[in-house]
C-alpha cells in the first residue's frame, strides 16, 4: 500500500476513534484492526495503539480543563487505583500468543455489550462529586479495569464508564472527564513497557495520535455543549459497532 494512503488511513481512523473514545469507548476496535491490516502483529499493534491513546487523552484532558470541567484530586485518586493493574496487565500482554489474545478479547467484548444493553433503573443524575461510601467499591473495580486496560485496552472506556456512572453515580460529562484522565495516567507505564520490549512502531503511533487528538478535541467540545444527550447517542452507536464486530 502506498505510504500516503497508509498515513491517510491511520489519520482518519484515529480521528474517528478519538471522537468515539472521549464520548463513549471502543475506538480501539477501529485502530487495532487498522494497524494489523497495515502489517503489524497483534502485540506490536497493541503497543503502537498506546501512542495514539496517550496523545488523544492528553488533548482530551486539556480540552476538558479549558471548558472548566475538571476535578484533579478525584481524577488522581482514581488513576492511582488503576496503575498497579495496568502495569501487571501490560506485562501479561507481552506473554500471550495471538490466538489466546483474540479469544480473551472476544469474551470480554461480549460481556461488555451484554452489560451495556441490560436495562437500567431510570434516574435523573446531575451529580459531579462522588459519595465517600461508594469510593471503596469503585477503587477496587478500577484496579481490575486497569489490569484489563494494560492488557488489551479495547473497550476499556465502556468499563470505566460503567464503574464511574453506576458505582459513583456521576453524570456522564464528569464520567468522561475522569475517564480520559485515568487512561492518560495508566497509559504512561503501559506504553513504556511496550516500548522497552520493542513493541511500538513510533511512526504509525504518532500519525494515529494526530488523528486521535483532533477527534478528541472535537468530541470534548461537542459533549460540553450538548451534555449527556450526545454522549448517550455516541455510546449507543459505539455499542452497536462492537456488537456487529462480535457477530461477524
Amino acid at each position: 500500500m502506498d505510504e500516503i494512503w497508509k498515513i491517510a488511513l491511520l489519520g482518519l481512523t484515529g480521528l474517528v476513534s478519538g471522537f468515539i473514545n472521549v464520548n463513549a469507548g471502543g475506538g480501539s476496535t477501529l485502530t487495532l484492526p487498522a494497524l494489523i491490516f497495515l502489517g503489524l502483529d497483534s502485540t506490536l499493534a497493541n503497543g503502537t495503539n498506546r501512542v495514539g491513546i496517550l496523545i488523544q487523552n492528553i488533548f482530551a484532558v486539556s480540552s476538558f480543563r479549558n471548558q472548566s470541567v475538571h476535578n484533579t484530586k478525584e481524577s488522581l485518586l482514581y488513576s492511582a487505583a488503576t496503575l498497579p493493574g495496568a502495569i501487571l496487565g501490560s506485562f501479561l500482554s507481552l506473554r500471550i500468543n495471538d490466538e489466546w489474545f483474540q479469544r480473551i478479547l472476544a469474551l470480554v467484548m461480549l460481556g461488555i455489550v451484554i452489560t451495556m444493553i441490560i436495562p437500567q433503573k431510570r434516574r435523573v443524575n446531575n451529580q459531579t462529586e462522588s459519595k465517600p461510601e461508594h469510593k471503596k467499591t469503585a477503587l477496587i473495580a478500577l484496579f481490575f479495569i486497569g489490569l484489563y486496560g494494560g492488557f488489551i485496552q479495547v473497550g476499556v472506556g465502556f468499563l470505566l464508564m460503567a464503574a464511574l456512572y453506576h458505582i459513583l453515580k456521576l453524570n456522564l460529562v464528569y464520567v468522561n472527564m475522569h475517564k480520559v484522565f485515568i487512561v492518560m495516567i495508566y497509559t504512561l507505564p503501559a506504553l513504556l513497557i511496550f516500548a522497552i520490549s520493542g513493541n511500538v512502531n513510533w511512526l504509525y503511533g504518532l500519525i494515529l495520535g494526530f488523528g486521535n487528538a483532533v477527534g478528541a478535541h472535537i468530541g470534548v467540545r461537542l459533549q460540553i455543549r450538548s451534555g449527556e444527550k450526545i454522549i448517550k447517542a455516541v455510546l449507543a452507536v459505539a455499542i452497536l459497532i462492537m456488537a456487529i464486530k462480535l457477530i461477524i
